[in-house]
C-alpha cells in the first residue's frame, strides 16, 4: 500500500528499497546530519550510534502496516501517516538552520516530533 500511495504522488520508487540501520554503519556510508525515527514503536527500543554523531529525533506515527481492517481503513492508515511525515518535514526544511546554534537546532527538531 505504501507503494502505491507513494507511486500516486508521483514519486518514483524504482531501486528504492527498505534497509536496515546498521547499513549505514559501515565504511563508505553516506554522511548523515539528521536521523529521523518515526514508528511509535520505535521510541522505546535502543536507538543505535549513528557515525559522525547527526542530530536525532523521533518523530513517531503510528504504523499503517499494523492496521487491520477493510481495505479502505488500510488506505486511510497510509495516508494519514504519508500527510503526517509531509508536514513535519515541510515544517523540517523550513527552519533557520543557519541561523540556530545547534541546541537551539536539536529543541526545534524535536519538538516538530510532538506537533
Amino acid at each position: 500500500m505504501a507503494i502505491d500511495l507513494l507511486k500516486r504522488a508521483n514519486y518514483d520508487t524504482s531501486g528504492l528499497r527498505s534497509k536496515s540501520w546498521d547499513e549505514f554503519a559501515v565504511p563508505g556510508a553516506p554522511k548523515m546530519d539528521f536521523v529521523f525515527t518515526v514508528c511509535d514503536s520505535a521510541a522505546a527500543e535502543a536507538c543505535p550510534v549513528w557515525p559522525g554523531q547527526p542530530m536525532t529525533a523521533h518523530w513517531g506515527v503510528p504504523d499503517p502496516a499494523a492496521v487491520e481492517g477493510t481495505e479502505t481503513e488500510k488506505a486511510l492508515a497510509f495516508a494519514d501517516a504519508y500527510r503526517m511525515l509531509g508536514n513535519r518535514i515541510s515544517i523540517f526544511v523550513n527552519l533557520p538552520i543557519a541561523s540556530l546554534d545547534r541546541l537551539a537546532l536539536q529543541k526545534r527538531v524535536s519538538e516538530i516530533g510532538k506537533s
